[in-house]
């Protein structure tokens, strides 16, 4: 069966894609996929009214590009500081085993560097920036997942849509780290704006998830902390299948919370047998009252284009 690598943007707020690698090719062979990001320090979106605040991120966008590629493949990753930047930057890969002091290492603004790692373990795991503090870095924006997929496609059952939900808490004065390490958070968002999906909490949220009932939705959360574990329950639901750091050998079935820890992540399955919402929350009351709740509409009429190709929340 022939499968897609792709590397794919997440514009925060509103998704947009661009390609940023593909390869096609049969599950027994590794490929090479190519990955270039550029740290950068730009205005990006906070809440869905479309307020605005500076930001750091990979290419633009909180989460960063979403990168996705098949166990057994060698990723060559380039990272480039912008210029225009004033900090040093870095990317940590959990996917990856490399050394910390060099491949890891931050680099200047103008500068660009380049490392190459095997995927050697399936799952879905948490990219983001290494530089000091790290929990700054962390909380302004430079965070993102990696889904490396089984080269056994027949490893876990077949899903009929997928979404990425990187979980990150936000402080309203990024400069604060004294506040950061206080734990003063003010917000609890997935993919960067709290109540993205989430009309029923915020008037204007444009998004919901969608899926038809019976159908296997995977969801991929990334806990990008930088502080908080993620009790993550389907509210009206259960979860059909969890797998622990996205393997497929790790699987827990009929769980109705499984705990993510920062830095952590984990994909779940669930199917719903009847048309109806359900509420995907982070259980503590804290941070799913502060954003992190987002709906799964389950209707007949879903969009069959959601949870697809480029529509999979960051779009890949």
């Amino acid at each position: 069966m022939n499968r897609t690598l792709r590397a794919t943007l997440m514009a925060g707020g509103v998704v947009a894609m661009a390609a940023c690698a593909s390869a096609i090719a049969s599950d027994a062979e590794a490929k090479t996929v190519k990955v270039h990001l550029t740290a950068k320090e730009t205005m990006v979106p906070i809440d869905n009214e479309g307020h605005k605040a500076i930001g750091w991120t990979y290419d633009g966008q909180i989460p960063g590009p979403v990168v996705r590629a098949t166990e057994g493949d060698t990723i060559e990753f380039t990272l480039t500081n912008d210029p225009g930047n004033k900090n040093s930057h870095s990317i940590d890969f959990h996917a990856a085993r490399a050394d910390v002091l060099t491949a890891f290492a931050p680099i200047k603004p103008g500068e660009t560097k380049s490392f190459t790692f095997t995927a050697d373990h399936p799952g879905a795991f948490f990219y983001h920036c290494g530089a000091d503090p790290m929990i700054q870095h962390i909380a302004r924006g430079m965070i993102g997942a990696i889904i490396i997929d089984p080269k056994d496609s027949n490893e876990m059952p077949k899903a009929d849509r997928e979404y990425v939900l990187v979980e990150h808490q936000t402080f309203d004065n990024p400069e604060d780290v004294k506040g950061m390490m206080a734990n003063n958070w003010q917000h609890d968002a997935f993919n960067a704006v709290p109540f993205q999906y989430d009309p029923v909490h915020d008037v204007n949220a444009t998004q919901t998830l969608e899926a038809k009932p019976g159908e296997r939705v995977r969801i991929y959360l990334i806990n990008a902390g930088p502080n908080e574990f993620s009790g993550f329950h389907p509210i009206a639901g259960i979860w059909d299948r969890v797998y622990p750091s996205g393997n497929p050998k790790n699987v827990l079935v009929g769980m109705q919370n499984y705990t993510v820890a920062p830095g952590d992540a984990a994909t779940f399955d669930i199917i719903s047998p009847k048309e109806g919402a359900y509420a995907l929350v982070n259980h503590s009351m804290r941070a799913a009252l502060s954003g992190s709740i987002a709906v799964i509409m389950f209707s007949n009429k879903a969009d069959p284009s959601m949870g697809h190709g480029d529509k999979i929340l960051p779009r890949m």
